[in-house]
């Protein structure tokens, strides 16, 4: 993966797969660092599993025996001058951290996070999801809870017109951010 925003689709997949019925993703770029944050109520893990989860051989799939997307988010930060942590209490939920020096020559690009949003939106509009960035001073966001109940009943997340307009918002949004800070995509 590539991108910061390709690592959030695939953690992001992780909290729907553990049954996770509301999911925070914030993306922080503060004081020369980018730091993603993804938590959610799921499952959550096991201490056994909760220790094994970095290693690409350690998977909760059926359907294949390896499992790369926390143990390549791990690396990514760590390569790009960052830190890697997990947190998760069967049960509860579980918390991904990732920090990337911003500045650092292996440091991803944020990417289409408005995108990855959007997608997660359309695979499962059933999710409270609560998304923010934040830029120094600048920050936007959504909120599902919020676009439910300008909605109103009857309507759902994944109707076609709904998710092109959470996507040209957070498009619209994201650009102001970068504007702001005088940053590149």
């Amino acid at each position: 993966m590539k991108e910061i925003a390709l690592y959030t689709l695939d953690i992001a997949q992780n909290s729907i797969t553990a049954q996770a019925k509301h999911l925070e993703i914030t993306l922080a770029e503060e004081e020369g660092r980018i730091t993603l944050t993804i938590a959610d109520d799921g499952k959550g893990m096991e201490p056994e599993l909760l220790a094994r989860v970095s290693d690409p051989f350690t998977t909760t799939r059926t359907t294949r025996s390896m499992g790369l997307g926390l143990p390549l988010l791990r690396l990514a930060a760590e390569q790009a001058g960052g830190c890697f942590a997990i947190q998760s209490t069967a049960g509860v939920g579980t918390t991904v951290e990732a920090s990337f020096q911003a500045d650092h020559i292996d440091c991803p690009p944020v990417g289409d996070m408005a995108g990855s949003i959007t997608l997660l939106l359309q695979g499962a509009p059933e999710l409270e999801l609560t998304y923010v960035h934040r830029a120094g001073e600048a920050e936007i966001g959504l909120d599902t809870r919020q676009l439910r109940e300008e909605l109103g009943d009857g309507i759902s997340l994944a109707e076609p017109e709904v998710i092109l307009w959470v996507r040209d918002y957070l498009q619209e949004q994201e650009a102001l951010l970068r504007e702001n800070k005088g940053m590149k995509a």
